[in-house]
């Protein structure tokens, strides 16, 4: 009955059947016969085929929760035999935002894979909301993030700390004003930023100015609007976005203000546009960064070795 279930999660997965034979490299036809197979064997349909996108039957629901407690344990026992084997065959599934996953997670993998080249590496990169339910659904092993998870459901080992930091075009005529306060990308890889002595800009003097924020539900939109109202304003929004490195790549373009961590500074190439200010509000602006894997997962000699070569290569910078 169960023989095939990754057809039907793949289905569930993706709302399509069009979408789930791509991902399987499989025909359509092929997909939708695989599923009416299994769906003659249950004795049920397991999807309403007359919704957009498509919809789970009360069958198919209890179907997906059980496919997802076998496939729970099969990679547990994957897992055991990988520790075993000392790490000479396996898979360790990894997932973090675009910014994490280009500028985080890729030297890390590359270090992994000089050191265990059998063990496959998945890596995923989405927003904060599809990293989470992936890394319930046990489709993730690990996902590197800012955002605060459920501690009941998630548990975490830190990464590193960052800054976030108000990044202003330059042809604003408000620079004039504060010269001062001005740091540039190479004071901020020097670490000029978090120093006692390198004040903080009067932020509220930016009021009247445009800004950029992410969309609701990421912890840079969070903070960035209990920063402004610490400063007592609301920021003049003038456009959402997706992911910090959009943000980031507009400010340079002069459409508007945004906030933005230390952590994409130091990695991306220097911008003459864009000027940098330290902000006040530690509580706020400081953040940590996080692995975060299921909580009772069992913990995979690969997932243990992944994190202690990231912190390596992190104390190492």
């Amino acid at each position: 009955m169960f023989e095939g279930m990754q057809y039907v999660f793949a289905v569930y997965q993706e709302q399509s059947f069009s979408k789930a034979a791509q991902k399987l490299y499989i025909s359509q036809p092929s997909l939708s016969a695989t599923i009416k197979k299994i769906e003659k064997k249950v004795g049920a349909p397991l999807f309403e085929r007359n919704t957009t996108p498509i919809q789970l039957t009360r069958c198919g629901e209890e179907y997906i929760k059980c496919a997802k407690e076998i496939m729970d344990i099969e990679n547990g026992f994957t897992n055991f035999v990988s520790n075993i084997d000392q790490l000479k065959a396996g898979m360790l599934s990894v997932g973090g935002s675009n910014l994490f996953t280009s500028y985080v997670l890729l030297p890390i993998i590359a270090k992994f894979k000089e050191t265990y080249p059998a063990v496959d590496i998945r890596l995923v990169e989405a927003n904060t909301s599809l990293l989470e339910n992936h890394l319930q659904s046990g489709y993730l092993d690990l996902i590197i993030e800012t955002y605060p998870f459920n501690p009941q459901l998630f548990a975490r080992d830190e990464y590193c700390a960052e800054s976030l930091l108000l990044a202003v075009p330059k042809r604003f005529e408000i620079n004039d004003r504060y010269t001062e306060y001005q740091l540039t990308a190479e004071d901020i890889r020097q670490d000029r930023h978090i120093l006692p002595e390198t004040p903080c800009v009067p932020l509220v003097q930016f009021k009247n100015e445009p800004f950029l924020f992410l969309r609701h539900g990421n912890d840079t939109r969070i903070r960035a609007e209990k920063i402004c109202k610490k400063h007592g304003f609301s920021p003049k929004i003038v456009l959402y976005l997706d992911q910090q490195i959009t943000c980031y790549h507009v400010s340079c373009y002069g459409m508007g203000i945004s906030f933005i961590s230390d952590t994409l500074i130091k990695h991306v190439k220097d911008d003459a546009n864009i000027i940098y200010y330290r902000v006040d509000g530690p509580n706020e602006v400081c953040r940590s960064i996080y692995f975060y894997y299921k909580q009772g997962k069992y913990i995979t000699r690969a997932m243990e070795e992944f994190i202690r070569i990231a912190r390596e290569d992190r104390k190492a910078k």
